[in-house]
């Protein structure tokens, strides 16, 4: 157990790293650690891409409830906010959805639950890398339809994955990049002078490296060689050791430095994702005829994967934690410095299993 002391309503947090002083939900003061702790404190950590957890799916849940249950559990794993994502959908049931998911956005605000800061949309503007999205619903950018959906929900679409081929000219970047929404590339089988062209027009994010993306074919490099080589843009990394092997995440981080983790978890006990069928097998889920539809994972087993394939623990929580945060202007999370918010989480130093997780400055 980590040495921790309370006075008033100040506690005190020492690890390996730094020893970390709160008040009430704000961080005060961070020093020096003790060399001697096994233990590592880190920001909590944030998901870009969540899907849902166990048997809940955020797009499809039926009350914000049951959406705040999932939330709950994700805070236990250490992952103290996130954007719930929501997969390619009838464009009708896009508002319902989205409300929901505000109205458990308030219940998690007040409570030991992962906090919401926003939605993802992962479609359904997409291209000919589908992966598990159904295919009848892949649609090019609409922009009435888009504006529309933004002017009703501008509080909480903070994400949108899209492919560049379906978004001609580059519209539907503009008008994301208008309101200040993040513009992610994925599912997209582009070229690597289209990918450099939709960076060019504002996207800032390529949604999970490697997977539903063109890649990296010597003669012919795609949106994967754009994703590494391009500094405006950070890819996003599903550390599962089911889509991404441990060789291509060493390809990645020996490439780039700036990678945010993320799980793109879907929840195999509700037995579909958005309106496809899914199925857990091993250590993954899939749809029906094989293909690979997300993982089962919490942010905490990838930190702990990454670490045992020999990347610095400081690392791993820095790509789970302080650059989803940063790609979201979040300066007061994902980082260990007076005024940040006292989400926290402490590790063991080698193995990185997870101790205790703190959110707004309360133990859960």
């Amino acid at each position: 157990m980590t040495p921790t002391h309370t006075a008033g309503t100040t506690t005190q947090i020492v690890g390996r790293n730094a020893t970390v002083q709160f008040e009430g939900p704000t961080i005060t003061k961070v020093t020096s650690g003790d060399a001697s702790s096994r233990v590592f404190i880190a920001p909590g950590f944030v998901d870009l891409q969540v899907n849902g957890v166990d048997a809940v799916d955020f797009g499809i849940a039926k009350d914000a409830r049951t959406i705040a249950h999932a939330l709950t559990q994700m805070a236990e794993h250490g992952t103290t906010a996130c954007l719930p994502t929501i997969v390619t959908a009838e464009l009708d049931q896009y508002d319902d959805t989205l409300d929901r998911i505000r109205e458990a956005q308030a219940l998690s605000d007040a409570q030991q639950r992962s906090q919401i800061l926003g939605v993802h949309l992962e479609g359904p503007f997409l291209g000919g890398a589908t992966g598990a999205h159904p295919r009848h619903l892949i649609r090019p950018v609409d922009i009435r339809w888009l504006t529309a959906l933004i002017e009703r929900h501008s509080d909480l679409i903070r994400l949108v994955t899209l492919a560049p081929e379906a978004d001609p000219g580059f519209e539907g970047i503009a008008l994301l990049k208008e309101h200040n929404i993040l513009v992610a590339l994925g599912h997209s089988n582009c070229s690597y002078e289209t990918a450099v062209s939709a960076i060019d027009a504002g996207a800032t994010i390529a949604t999970h490296l490697f997977n539903g993306m063109s890649g990296l074919h010597h003669r012919d490099p795609g949106l994967a060689t754009a994703a590494l080589l391009d500094d405006r843009i950070t890819p996003t990394l599903i550390a599962d050791l089911h889509h991404v092997s441990a060789p291509a995440i060493g390809v990645a981080l020996a490439t780039k430095q700036r990678i945010a983790l993320i799980t793109d978890s879907v929840a195999p006990g509700a037995g579909e994702s958005g309106s496809m069928k899914i199925e857990q097998r091993g250590g993954a889920v899939f749809l029906e005829d094989g293909t690979l539809a997300g993982s089962v994972i919490h942010m905490i087993d990838a930190v702990r994967i990454l670490v045992g394939l020999g990347i610095s623990i400081e690392r791993a929580v820095t790509m789970a934690a302080t650059v989803p945060c940063d790609l979201l202007g979040r300066n007061d999370l994902g980082r260990l410095t007076p005024g940040a918010a006292a989400n926290l989480v402490e590790l063991h130093f080698e193995s990185a299993a997870l101790q205790r997780v703190w959110l707004h400055g309360a133990p859960i």
